[in-house]
């Protein structure tokens, strides 16, 4: 989880239990018994899951897969009754769930009612938006739902630097989307959502870290933090969002002109050891990075997640990861092991 907030983290504690903890001390032991002797070994269940809420965004960002309509999977949304059949087998032992993988949660007319289903099984909930779907109507339910983190994407102080990256999107729309998750924050007297802006960092709007830290303390949200970009093609950058700033950049330029990534591919992973990404059709993936779903590792609908958490499919590719994790086509403009979440 990214840095450390008093509140948050007190709420974050009062979620775990006795299992939940020794599910944890069983995960971090086997991952670093896995680095120590360049063998898998997995012990316990998942500490995290992502769920894809849907496929669907409304914006067209040029280095998304749903912003560019660029998936050969199947789209959809998550069936609310599938999510909560899942949620009962996996609630004891899980700590966080994301909603979140691509397109925009909001779009999906259930998200809420899922969120207040993890949230009465005491599970820490989290979600980025893009913020256009925080109407006041909408911002009251979300501080109602239980929700415990919220990120409201917001990459420029401007219109038209902000529109740069999120095409088709309207800052002002976002901005008053923020306002009103503190309102009504401050209404319900609730400490939750916490609640920040994400900066993703391109070259258009590098420019604007300073004001859009002056930006979310005029609106009130509890913080700013600012994320490096992926770029898709880091060697030509065709779209120019790499940024000049290289403490903002998950590449780096070398004398001969030549870009690679700051990322030195050692062979292990701690995602792949406790956490995974369920798409919207309950295919399970190994993480964030596989946005197209290259890398099945199973079907929720199919087998459970403790079934497919030790399967054969899951083991080969853990061992893939600790023979050589840069032959492996989703890790080759992977952020692991970076530093990605700044405070500026």
């Amino acid at each position: 989880m990214p840095e450390f907030n008093y509140n948050d983290s007190v709420n974050f504690l009062s979620k775990l239990s006795f299992r939940k903890t020794w599910n944890g001390i069983k995960v971090l032991t086997s991952y670093e018994l896995t680095r120590l002797l360049h063998k898998p070994i997995q012990w316990g269940l998942p500490l995290s899951m992502s769920f894809e809420p849907t496929t669907a965004c409304n914006l067209h960002c040029p280095e998304c897969p749903s912003g560019l309509r660029s998936f050969t999977r199947p789209r959809g949304m998550l069936d609310s009754k599938f999510f909560k059949k899942t949620i009962d087998s996996v609630y004891k032992d899980l700590m966080y769930l994301i909603f979140y993988f691509q397109g925009e949660p909001y779009l999906n007319k259930k998200f809420l009612e899922m969120v207040a289903y993890a949230h009465s099984k005491k599970i820490y909930t989290a979600t980025s938006t893009n913020g256009h779907f925080l109407s006041d109507e909408m911002a009251r339910k979300t501080v109602e739902s239980g929700l415990d983190r919220l990120i409201i994407s917001i990459d420029g102080t401007t219109q038209e630097v902000y529109q740069q990256y999120r095409r088709g999107g309207n800052l002002q729309t976002v901005i008053q989307g923020a306002r009103n998750i503190v309102k009504w924050k401050k209404e319900l007297k609730s400490k939750k959502p916490y609640v920040f802006f994400q900066f993703l960092v391109v070259r258009p709007n590098e420019h604007q870290i300073v004001d859009v830290k002056k930006l979310a303390k005029e609106v009130g949200v509890d913080d700013v933090r600012f994320k490096t970009a992926q770029v898709y093609d880091y060697e030509n950058d065709p779209n120019h969002l790499i940024p000049k700033n290289e403490k903002y950049s998950r590449y780096v330029k070398k004398k001969d002109g030549h870009t690679e990534q700051k990322n030195k591919m050692t062979n292990h992973c701690w995602r792949l050891w406790h956490a995974n990404v369920v798409t919207w059709d309950g295919t399970v993936v190994p993480c964030c990075f596989d946005k197209d779903a290259k890398h099945k590792l199973g079907n929720l609908n199919e087998h459970s997640m403790k079934e497919i958490w030790q399967n054969k499919d899951y083991k080969e590719f853990r061992k893939q990861i600790t023979i050589s994790r840069k032959n492996i086509d989703i890790c080759a403009n992977c952020s692991e092991g970076l530093h990605v979440w700044k405070k500026g």
